[in-house]
């Protein structure tokens, strides 16, 4: 970002890792504690300057009774556009907010809408935070969007796993859901980023969200970014939050379960989330660690 293109404003811009507790895992995300003054395109441009998948940027939000100073409107930024909301961004906020405040309930008014975060110390210094996703939903995703999807991605069809089919999955962002069938075809990912991103613009998509299951309850993904201006985000709250509503929906786990996504160690920056369904609640948690970059 040259001197021209910064805002006039020069905000404070934390650094945290989400969903690790090594500062070299995770997701890292840019957070501005007081985003007050910047417009859109000062913060589009601090996103860009930053350059993580993510920079998240609050404002005093709307507060009921008890919230004060706990209630915040939150906006979310990669380096090319805003995204209506990001996972990891919220949880690596909320332990920021509560290294500052102390550990306990937050409220986020976002543009997906109002996601509630609770942090808790997990011991030896290591903060926790849950989010509550929007209500999600799930739809079929056309057979011709998931064929230009596989060719954008050098993926046959046949390496797909027939028991978690394709759809299209949001809670608070959409993406694409594709199964491979096997741990080494998740591995190889190189894919065409103009062709995939197109694809995504055109279907609305924040990530493609792909995922190879190991067991009942765990699974590894990855997830593919172009339309952020990334070729792969390192551990996706908003897709593990879609994903959850995903494996309820097609009954590939319990009314009431808890889900282990395993992401990132292919890129060298392993994250662990945790995505938690109970019956009765259409919402999906999803809980990690987060610790700040140091520097």
């Amino acid at each position: 970002m040259s001197h021209s293109d910064r805002p006039a404003h020069h905000p404070d811009v934390l650094r945290y890792t989400a969903f690790a507790t090594d500062p070299a895992g995770g997701n890292p995300a840019g957070i501005v504690l007081d985003a007050t003054g910047l417009d859109d395109a000062d913060m589009l441009a601090v996103a860009a300057d930053v350059g993580y998948s993510e920079s998240a940027f609050l404002t005093p939000g709307p507060a009921a009774p008890g919230q004060d100073g706990r209630a915040f409107t939150v906006r979310y930024f990669s380096p090319r556009a805003e995204v209506p909301f990001c996972g990891h961004a919220t949880v690596a906020t909320a332990v920021a907010l509560a290294e500052r405040a102390g550990p306990g309930d937050f409220v986020f008014d976002t543009r997906a809408g109002t996601v509630p975060v609770s942090v808790v110390d997990s011991g030896g210094g290591v903060l926790r935070a849950t989010l509550t996703s929007v209500e999600p939903r799930v739809e079929d995703a056309a057979p011709a969007d998931v064929a230009e999807a596989l060719g954008a991605l050098g993926w046959r069809a046949d390496e797909l796993d027939p028991g978690l089919p394709p759809r299209i999955a949001f809670a608070g962002a959409r993406h694409l859901v594709l199964a491979a069938a096997t741990r080494a075809r998740l591995a190889d990912l190189a894919y065409d980023f103009d062709r995939l991103r197109t694809l995504m613009l055109g279907l609305d998509l924040t990530t493609v969200q792909l995922v190879w299951r190991e067991s009942e309850s765990v699974f590894h993904v990855r997830d593919p970014f172009p339309v952020g201006g990334v070729v792969e985000d390192p551990a996706t709250g908003a897709a593990a939050a879609a994903f959850g509503a995903y494996a309820r929906e097609l009954g590939l786990v319990p009314a009431t379960a808890e889900l282990t996504l395993h992401q990132g160690a292919d890129m060298g920056r392993p994250g662990v989330l945790t995505v938690t369904l109970r019956e009765g609640d259409a919402r999906v948690r999803v809980a990690g660690a987060a610790v700040r970059i140091p520097g």
